[in-house]
């Protein structure tokens, strides 16, 4: 069974594709909505797709379907 690989992001990166503060993407992972995940004893990487689902939400319209 093949293995699917995540390719993570640095919090710099989240917040320039998103453009946002990096200290937003900071907030996030203290309150739970995006898990960090440390590489090496500095550098902390996320989820590119978690980034996605916690700062990406549909507008909704005013109209009837």
């Amino acid at each position: 069974m093949p293995r699917t690989i995540t390719v993570f992001e640095t919090i710099d990166q989240a917040a320039e594709r998103h453009g946002v503060h990096p200290k937003t993407i900071r907030r996030r992972i203290a309150d739970g909505t995006i898990t960090g995940y440390r590489s090496g004893p500095r550098l902390i990487r996320v989820d590119p797709d978690e980034v996605d689902a916690a700062l990406l939400r549909p507008i909704p319209t005013g109209r009837a379907s």
